[in-house]
């Protein structure tokens, strides 16, 4: 069973505080929709899925334990204000604010009814905000599933075999409601007999790779090898034919109407790795990140984060033999002085990208090079798409 960043029951959420893994495991009661904001903003939760759940059900949560207005309309402004706080937390990631469109289009039609109260619109917003979190670990497994299928049948590895795959960040369990994007790929293949081996970097500054997505490889038994992002190259390179890589699957946190993909830093050379050397670069996604009103990845708005995230190093001590837990210190590893730069995401064009795995199905690209995502959303009467301004 895979690791829960999320626990939740009405009334109460408590997270998995992601700051202190892989050594410890504490999770973190979210009160209200403040508490999310500040855990959100901090990246004690992270992962645009996740964050899009937890700010959802901490509003919840919030409304549940509170002495509400008999007022429908009074209690409806009050809940979009709290979704417009919270969308706030993480500009990159459209999860978030698709999730809060959803949620304040749902205020508006409870709202609207003859029949209306503080308590009927209060009801309206739980519900609604509970079923995103049944949805979102739905939608994940459903990723898996295609995302899998297509790289047994669609790559040169799989047709000879088990596969290996490279990925980047964290996109599992701990960065969803459960199971995960593109580690959901990874972990259908496992339960499908299909993977040979699973290879993760460890996604400087911030690690999510070697505390995150290690952590969630290692709980699953999934084997598995940890590399630093600069050993990709040499990766692809030096045991591509051995470990029949097939290709690399990532997550997003913003995919634009054409394909362009916002994901986390270091993506955008992975696809360029994965063009030079012959194998498959795909981006694993709910249907939620992909905003068709981002016309191209130009548009996509960069979050650039603390300097200090590159500069110092937090963890328990190590005495050359084993580690303290009871002790936790920070180290630097960078000159004093020295200029930083962190763009949280880069952006990787998608020319470079074979395929985006949804939850309804893999798309390509056509002949002449262009995908066209809004065909995911007709199938199911889902053609008007949100506005992220």
């Amino acid at each position: 069973m895979a690791q829960l960043a999320i626990k939740y029951t009405r009334g109460q959420l408590e997270i998995l505080d992601q700051l202190k893994l892989p050594h410890a495991e504490e999770y973190d009661h979210i009160f209200s929709s403040t508490d999310a904001w500040h855990a959100i903003r901090e990246m004690r939760t992270r992962g645009a899925p996740a964050i899009a759940i937890v700010a959802a059900l901490a509003l919840a949560v919030e409304l549940v334990n509170l002495k509400i207005s008999p007022v429908a309309e009074e209690v409806k402004v009050f809940v979009i204000e709290k979704l417009d706080y919270l969308a706030t937390s993480r500009p990159t990631a459209v999860n978030l604010a698709d999730a809060a469109r959803k949620l304040r289009k749902t205020m508006e039609e409870a709202a609207a009814k003859e029949d209306a109260n503080g308590e009927s619109i209060r009801e309206a917003y739980v519900n609604a905000a509970e079923k995103m979190l049944v949805d979102d670990v739905s939608d994940n497994e459903n990723i898996g599933k295609h995302g899998a299928e297509w790289i047994v049948k669609n790559t040169e590895a799989g047709r000879k075999g088990q596969v290996s795959m490279l990925t980047h960040c964290n996109t599992g369990s701990l960065a969803t409601a459960g199971y995960g994007t593109a580690l959901g790929v990874i972990r259908s293949l496992h339960a499908n007999g299909t993977l040979k081996h699973a290879f993760c970097t460890e996604t400087r500054p911030y690690n999510q790779g070697s505390r995150l997505t290690a952590f969630e490889l290692v709980h699953d038994q999934i084997p598995a090898t940890l590399i630093t992002d600069s050993m990709a190259a040499a990766l692809l390179r030096l045991r591509g034919p051995t470990e029949n890589i097939a290709g690399i699957v990532v997550g997003a946190d913003r995919v634009a109407a054409n394909g362009d993909t916002a994901n986390k830093i270091g993506t955008y050379s992975l696809a360029i790795l994965a063009k030079y050397h012959g194998v498959k670069f795909l981006v694993a996604a709910p249907r939620t990140t992909i905003d068709l009103q981002t016309k191209t990845g130009d548009d996509i708005v960069i979050e650039e984060r603390p300097g200090k995230e590159v500069t110092l190093i937090k963890g328990p001590r190590h005495d050359g033999v084993t580690l303290d837990l009871g002790v936790v210190e920070t180290v630097s590893i960078a000159a004093s002085g020295i200029d930083i730069w962190n763009p949280a995401f880069d952006v990787t064009p998608h020319e470079l990208i074979d395929g985006i795995i949804t939850e309804v199905g893999v798309v390509e690209r056509d002949g002449n090079g262009a995908f066209h995502l809004e065909q995911l959303f007709e199938a199911d009467g889902l053609q008007e798409r949100r506005s992220t301004t």
